[in-house]
């Protein structure tokens, strides 16, 4: 505060001219008349004591005023009060106390946070300050934590009779150790890092604002920041998920293969069903009309066929060449005989040269 520092100077300055005065008067006395006679002059200046008042007066009264910052209580050791201390902190602002009686004692209100992290440099404390626990199954868990808390104002004569500033260091910590080792053993291993982690930090800010609200302190939040597992757990653990991936990645390839398997089955069917529905309505048209079994067997003769043997008892041969290019047919004079060698000589290979027991000689009609 300004005037607070104004006065400290003020009282520098007073005492600084008194004792000057004194030591330039005792010189140059002494000098003349001797240390006798310039102790016992001194003693009879007037000014020497007005210097005296001036800066005893300026130092009382700054003693007797104390200006609490709005981040700040004050707790009043007082000579005149009955407990030795006064029952009410004080505020911020400027406030009277009496000089050389009593003496004020500032805590800061503002919210404070508190850190137990294995890395070094995230802490409180340097080094690993994280909390070593066992849970419910012999498991050791590394856990990370913050809280974050400040002093009721009101109990802050408390906080100084109990702990003065000791209270993190003597309250604070141990409290905040106790109970997570306290609460983390009644869950097991696999609960602590899975949806029951919620329910643990909220039972430890349950506890610890009970805890610390008895003893003047206001618990804003306690957060779980890391837990971490033995390297041999995390290995069982790594192990198990790889193993947990692998059957999942099975069950999917069995899914696909299923599916696939499903859909070939469907196609089979489809194409089945379409062939039979396609026989179906041939065999109706058959049924409507024979002659569909000539057109389709005509449809299904090579393009380059010019001569077919068919059965003697085909109904007939049909004239493919005369299809193909069609030119006047002559009139047949030609023997059965001379026909037939023209005949062997375009089969395929494997058929016999037996012709058939009788072919009637084409003759012209009158």
């Amino acid at each position: 505060m300004i005037l607070e520092r104004v006065l400290n100077v003020i009282v520098i300055a007073c005492w600084l001219s008194f004792f000057a005065f004194i030591v330039r008067f005792v010189v140059f006395t002494t000098m003349v008349e001797g240390p006798g006679v310039a102790f016992r002059k001194m003693l009879r200046v007037g000014t020497l004591y007005i210097l005296f008042v001036v800066a005893s007066a300026i130092s009382l009264l700054n003693s007797s005023l104390v200006f609490i910052q709005p981040q700040e209580v004050g707790v009043v050791v007082s000579l005149a009060s009955p407990n030795g201390y006064r029952s009410r902190p004080l505020r911020s602002g400027l406030h009277w106390i009496i000089p050389l009686a009593e003496e004020v004692h500032t805590y800061p209100i503002y919210w404070q946070t508190y850190t137990m992290s294995a890395k070094p440099n995230e802490g409180a404390q340097k080094g690993d300050d994280s909390i070593a626990a066992r849970t419910s199954d012999g498991q050791e868990v590394i856990i990370d934590c913050t809280i974050i808390f400040q002093i009721d104002p009101e109990e802050a004569p408390r906080i100084f009779i109990d702990w003065q500033n000791r209270y993190i260091e003597d309250l604070i910590r141990p409290t905040l150790r106790g109970l997570i080792r306290t609460y983390v053993s009644q869950y097991k291993v696999d609960e602590v890092n899975s949806s029951k982690r919620m329910d643990l930090e909220n039972d430890l800010t349950t506890e610890l604002k009970d805890t610390l609200g008895q003893r003047g302190f206001i618990m804003d939040a306690f957060l779980l920041r890391n837990i971490s597992f033995s390297n041999e757990y995390a290995t069982a653990v790594e192990k198990k998920q790889v193993a947990m991936q692998d059957t999942v990645k099975k069950q999917y390839e069995a899914e696909q293969i299923q599916k696939l398997a499903s859909g070939e089955a469907a196609r089979i069917r489809a194409v089945a069903q379409a062939e039979a529905d396609a026989l179906d309505m041939l065999g109706k048209a058959l049924a409507r009309n024979p002659e569909v079994i000539t057109l389709r067997y005509v449809d299904k003769l090579a393009p380059n066929i010019q001569v077919m043997l068919v059965p003697n008892n085909a109904p007939y041969i049909l004239p493919l060449p005369n299809l193909i290019n069609p030119t006047p047919t002559p009139a047949p004079t030609t023997a059965a005989t001379e026909i037939i060698p023209e005949i062997i000589g375009t089969l395929p290979a494997g058929l016999t040269t037996e012709s058939p027991t009788s072919i009637p000689t084409a003759t012209p009609t009158p």
